[in-house]
């Protein structure tokens, strides 16, 4: 029996054949765009952007959103969950951090951004406080891979947010409601007090029209005399509102500490990590309460950076890599700034490097030296190599 014998019994097969024989009659000739590829690519994946604050929002007193429109040609598409990777210059230093799209993919106009003021918040202050409509930034494609997969995620969802974790959750929910698809959400959402509740207004009116759209708000620094849920986020909680927690696909977004415990409350409530998605945020806030930090490097440390035919700086230990570079004015290629894309990786040819829990180094990195610098922390001196 030949290969070609074969091919017609696999099931599928004739159905395929019938789809090319209908698409050949009715679909449209491509012929014209052969030698176009890269172009094409180009259009929807493009390496930079250039974009423009078209307008600002006020969110809560310590949230906004920017509306960024392209300069020139259009947006290319994302899905929702996914981020951009802005770049702006403040006193001098050039430096890019990572927002979620809380905007629905179905909306091609523009990409909004919401930011919220944070502690030591370098780039986020400059966004709230200085940025204006006009305003251009340089950004990344849309990236990250913190999206609905219909293949393997099903159709019931919980969301757990916590304070500007909720970004990446209400373009997902904005696009299912939008879009009316068929997929049952619950959103658990973490605030410290009733006035840090992003989108509030919204997601109550959402989940009041759309029945497959329900959710849980959660203040852990609750004003006298409040009426709602507080505490956490707890395994607790979760039974109590969800029930049957089987065949439920678990989406965390959030501050390091809501990792942490919701983790551990997940795992006790049975909850495979085969049905967690987990968005990394950034570095961790205090690197020296990570487990495995060396207890003889104090915060105050400072060592020397060296680079292979460059100059050397001095940097503080509890400060990421990527971070000093930047401060010094070198500045490396980089996109999530979580240790997950790899854009960042630099080998490192001297010394050492603290890499928390959660860092997406290859096994062949490790071995063969390569850091990734927006999670490494320098704890000696040490000398990298600059690609």
């Amino acid at each position: 029996m030949s290969l070609k014998d074969v091919i017609h019994d696999i099931e599928g097969y004739q159905d395929i054949e019938s789809e090319i024989a209908v698409l050949k009659k009715y679909g449209f000739d491509y012929s014209a765009q052969r030698g176009r590829l890269d172009s094409i690519l180009d259009m929807l994946h493009p390496k930079k952007l250039r974009l423009r604050v078209s307008e600002i929002i006020d969110e809560t007193r310590s949230a906004k959103t920017l509306r960024l429109v392209p300069v020139q040609g259009y947006l290319p598409p994302f899905q929702a969950g996914q981020y951009i990777s802005l770049v702006v210059e403040i006193g001098g230093v050039v430096t890019s951090r990572d927002y979620s799209m809380s905007s629905p993919p179905s909306q091609v106009g523009y990409y909004d951004v919401t930011v919220r003021r944070v502690g030591d918040g370098f780039v986020s202050e400059y966004l709230l406080d200085e940025a204006k409509p006009g305003d251009e930034f340089a950004s990344s494609s849309p990236a990250g891979n913190f999206y609905y997969n219909p293949l393997i995620h099903g159709r019931d969802l919980v969301f757990i947010a916590g304070g500007s974790g909720i970004t990446p959750f209400m373009s997902m929910i904005r696009e299912v409601a939008g879009r009316g698809l068929d997929r049952r959400i619950h959103l658990f959402y973490g605030s410290q007090s009733p006035d840090d509740i992003i989108f509030g207004q919204e997601i109550e009116d959402l989940s009041r029209r759309h029945s497959n759209f329900t959710w849980t708000s959660v203040i852990s620094d609750p004003p006298q005399g409040y009426q709602g849920r507080t505490g956490f986020i707890s395994a607790g909680l979760m039974e109590e509102v969800l029930g049957d927690l089987s065949d439920r696909m678990f989406f965390l977004c959030g501050p390091e500490a809501m990792y942490t415990f919701c983790r551990k409350e997940l795992a006790g409530l049975g909850v495979p990590g085969r049905r967690i998605r987990i968005e990394m945020y950034g570095p961790p806030k205090n690197v020296t309460a990570c487990q495995g930090w060396p207890e003889y490097i104090d915060a105050d440390a400072t060592v020397s950076v060296s680079t292979k035919g460059g100059k050397t700086i001095t940097v503080r230990s509890t400060e990421p890599l990527m971070n000093s570079l930047e401060r010094s004015g070198i500045v490396i290629p980089s996109l999530c700034r979580s240790g997950e894309c790899s854009l960042c990786r630099t080998k490192l040819l001297k010394g050492k490097v603290f890499q928390p829990e959660g860092v997406k180094l290859r096994k062949s990195d490790r071995q063969f030296g390569y850091i990734h610098p927006c999670m490494a922390y320098p704890i000696s001196d040490i000398e990298i190599l600059l690609q």
